[in-house]
């Protein structure tokens, strides 16, 4: 004998089966597309972060170029010989006078590697510019100042060379510079 009050008992235990498999399913779908959407919000974030980070490496640059012109041009006097610095540090503290002067407040990390070392671009086994060691593509490839118009249509951060020629110009190439390697960290 069958109940007949039981047949609806079974009918509706049999939809809320079915409502939890939809809900289940639409949960799913939700998941999925917080999934879509955070994974986009990455992507933004990162070309942001490196946007932010190119912004940084052509302030940086450019403090040092000026400070290479600085310590070039600094000695005014008649037939005196100017030079590029030997070493970053003598950015910081001149001391070829009596009385120091600073062509820079502090020394900079590289933006755009982890070991925020600098490549030196050396002439005579001074210092005449910087250029970052990063291997990586450019976000910017165009809309330059007159100083950076070089670096339009770079392959890599590399070619941004930030080079001061002294003399009150500022150069971004010079057939006679040559490439050093990192500085190395000071002895202790």
């Amino acid at each position: 004998m069958v109940n007949s009050h039981g047949q609806p008992e079974i009918l509706a235990k049999n939809e809320m089966r079915r409502q939890a498999g939809f809900t289940f399913i639409g949960l799913m779908f939700a998941v999925a597309i917080a999934g879509i959407a955070l994974a986009g919000t990455g992507a933004l974030w990162h070309m942001e972060s490196r946007r932010e980070k190119e912004k940084e490496l052509l302030f940086i640059g450019e403090e040092y170029r000026r400070a290479i012109g600085s310590y070039y041009d600094y000695n005014k006097s008649p037939g005196a010989v100017k030079q590029f610095p030997n070493k970053l540090e003598d950015l910081l503290q001149d001391k070829r006078f009596p009385n120091p002067t600073h062509h820079l407040r502090r020394l900079y990390r590289d933006p755009m590697t982890a070991d925020g070392e600098w490549e030196l671009i050396r002439q005579e086994g001074r210092i005449m510019g910087v250029a970052s060691r990063s291997p990586d593509k450019p976000i910017k490839v165009a809309g330059f100042t007159a100083e950076q118009g070089e670096f339009e249509g770079a392959a890599s951060y590399t070619e941004w060379r930030f080079i001061s020629s002294g003399g009150g110009q500022q150069a971004n190439a010079n057939p006679g510079a040559q490439t050093g390697g990192a500085q190395p960290a000071p002895e202790r």
